[in-house]
């Protein structure tokens, strides 16, 4: 496939690191939204929202965005308009509620939840 999976969940990377093109980093959510609007402006586009899920920012430290492979030669407005947007909810949402310090328990379940939704989208022909 022509994408790039932008991770910071383990199981994501570890599930598809042999089969996707993954780009795996341990760092917070909204570190995570940062790395993936730097690739947007150097040309890449938004396949998945960035705050797809019911949940919030402040509840899970995990997300996964699918991006295009394929650098364009000019930046996607759209895709721009979308992570600015959600990194500017990311940090309300972050200001009101720091993400709380979850046990190893809660946290695999984050990550089987962010897992289930890249499954999902890459069950279909994108």
């Amino acid at each position: 496939m022509n994408i790039i999976l932008i991770t910071n969940n383990p199981l994501v990377f570890e599930k598809y690191a042999n089969n996707q093109n993954v780009e795996y980093y341990e760092v917070s959510y909204l570190e995570i939204l940062n790395i993936i609007r730097d690739k947007i402006h150097i040309g890449h586009k938004l396949l998945t929202h960035p705050l797809s899920s019911s949940l919030k920012p402040n509840e899970t430290p995990y997300k996964t965005v699918l991006i295009t492979k394929e650098k364009y030669s000019s930046v996607d407005t759209d895709s721009i308009i979308i992570i600015e947007s959600s990194i500017l909810t990311a940090k309300k949402f972050i200001r009101n509620k720091q993400t709380p310090d979850w046990n190893q328990l809660i946290l695999d379940d984050f990550q089987v939840v962010d897992l289930s939704l890249v499954d999902n989208v890459l069950s279909r022909d994108i």
